[in-house]
């Protein structure tokens, strides 16, 4: 039987702990994800989208909501569904929380706000107007978190068409470019429904919010 001295022992204790405790904490630092308000009217989709965080409408417990207490006149007949909640999120040097704006549907408010994981399942929301008023509630994660995507990295300035190729050949006067071959006619059909179009309508019925980072009012500012 191999026998490992106490000091070595104990390092390798250390050190399993440690790493348990490290992925631990690294969970629970993600604040992305779907989110049930305190009340449960609606669920919030978090993500992170080119860098901090915003979050969205992506589920409401009575469909056809309006955002009717906003302010703005023009924004009174949007959805909320898909509306912005938590808005431009930065990371808070040495901490686990991150701060920005949220907006309040009741009174069409912003406020100052910060947001802070509380384990892995709960998501802790502070606001405050003009550093006094402050109040909060605990979210509860109904879903995983969002891994970052393209569409969630996106910078301002990327090209448009990535598919188009930078490299051929312009036509001109002198030139030799010959013109690309004419695409295949599209196969006819019998009038039946593709498969991979019904699955995407299907998937569209049930989540018809998708990526947040490309819904309009969070696209023109993250991106």
């Amino acid at each position: 039987m191999l026998h490992c001295p106490k000091t070595i022992a104990r390092r390798i204790v250390f050190s399993g702990f440690f790493l348990a405790t490290g992925i631990t904490s690294a969970l629970a630092a993600d604040p992305t994800g779907d989110w049930k308000v305190a009340d449960g009217v609606a669920n919030i989709r978090v993500a992170q989208c080119n860098g901090n965080i915003w979050g969205a409408v992506s589920w409401e417990k009575t469909p056809g909501g309006r955002d009717k207490n906003n302010p703005d006149a023009a924004k009174q007949s949007r959805p909320t569904l898909g509306m912005p909640i938590l808005i431009d999120m930065k990371k808070k040097p040495g901490a686990d929380a991150w701060e920005g704006q949220v907006y309040n549907a009741k009174d069409g408010q912003l406020y100052s706000s910060t947001i802070k994981p509380i384990g892995t399942d709960q998501l802790e929301i502070q606001g405050c107007v003009l550093g006094f008023l402050c109040g909060g509630e605990t979210w509860t994660r109904v879903g995983p978190p969002i891994p970052s995507s393209p569409s969630n990295s996106m910078a301002k300035g990327a090209p448009k068409n990535p598919t188009a190729n930078p490299a051929a050949p312009k036509a001109g006067a002198g030139s030799t470019a010959t013109a690309p071959a004419a695409a295949p006619a599209a196969p006819k059909t019998t009038g039946a429904v593709n498969p991979s179009a019904q699955k995407a309508q299907k998937q569209a019925a049930a989540d018809p919010v998708g990526d947040i980072c490309l819904l309009p009012d969070i696209a023109g500012f993250a991106h």
